[in-house]
């Protein structure tokens, strides 16, 4: 069993993960990135959440450490709140999964669903880039599409109270894709979740900080593990 696991965010390339997990490794921290189907692993199925789920749950063993970054965190909380038992520690890293209903939101999910060629309405693509913290959202089948429309209807039905699973919260204060609002929701809902801001991170730490992130991370897993 590997020391940590990786669920990524909505990308379809872990490529600027590549700094972190080279010093994690350096300092004897053993990771395995899974790639997400859809997304790093190339699917033509439209996935729900509850096939996200039971992914997650067979490329993971139990009692694992598991880190979800963005729509990772996403998963990994639904993991938990259906298997409570099931990981060792959660690490969230600027998760998805508060849901906040908003006039664009609904306008995304429904532009989604009905499979339209958003990449050609620039201000529909700059909303799913800001909704999913996604760069290459133009590189996106239909499938994808209609994949992100399930995942952000999803977070309505999340129930933050059943993820028994104990939880380390790391989130950017320059987050401005998941804000820092919503990390403080995900700490006073999870049973038993400790939170830490960084000043210097964004969205996607693992670009902006790797150093900071990568040391974070192990000081975290050595905790777990003592």
């Amino acid at each position: 069993m590997a020391d940590l696991y990786i669920i990524h965010g909505w990308t379809y390339t872990v490529e600027p993960w590549k700094n972190t997990l080279e010093i994690l490794r350096e300092n004897g921290i053993t990771v395995k990135m899974l790639n997400v189907p859809g997304l790093t692993e190339p699917s033509k199925k439209v996935y729900t959440i509850d096939d996200y789920v039971k992914w997650a749950n067979q490329e993971i063993p139990d009692g694992a450490i598991a880190l979800g970054h963005s729509n990772g965190g996403r998963i990994l909380l639904n993991l938990c709140a259906k298997k409570p038992k099931k990981l060792k520690h959660l690490i969230l890293l600027d998760a998805a999964g508060i849901y906040e209903p908003s006039r664009r939101k609904r306008l995304v999910e429904r532009m989604a669903k009905i499979g339209k060629p958003l990449k050609k309405i620039p201000i529909i693509d700059k909303a799913f880039h800001k909704l999913t913290g996604s760069t290459d959202y133009s590189k996106a089948p239909e499938n994808m599409k209609k994949t992100l429309a399930n995942m952000l209807s999803s977070d309505k039905d999340l129930d933050l109270s059943k993820v028994d699973t104990p939880t380390f919260i790391l989130w950017g204060k320059k987050d401005t894709t998941t804000p820092p609002r919503q990390a403080t929701e995900m700490y006073e809902k999870l049973p038993q979740a400790e939170l830490k801001f960084y000043a210097n991170w964004t969205h996607a730490p693992y670009i902006s900080d790797p150093e900071g992130l990568a040391r974070a991370i192990i000081t975290l897993v050595k905790r777990i593990k003592k």
